[in-house]
């Protein structure tokens, strides 16, 4: 299941790219974005590490 971001919430602080062992997420103007979603592992960190909440995996 790959991570959505929720761009209204998320608040650009990085904590997923820097969590992420797959490199599924980049930073984009000053919001995350996923880049890479067949290579995630569902290891649930980016979601455990966002302090806002906005990374949701479906």
């Amino acid at each position: 299941m790959p991570p959505k971001v929720d761009l209204e919430k998320c608040n650009g602080c990085g904590s997923c790219a820097d969590v992420c062992p797959s490199e599924c997420f980049v930073m984009e103007e000053e919001k995350s974005k996923v880049v890479n979603p067949d290579d995630c592992v569902d290891c649930e960190s980016c979601v455990e590490n966002c302090p806002e909440g906005a990374i949701v995996l479906e």
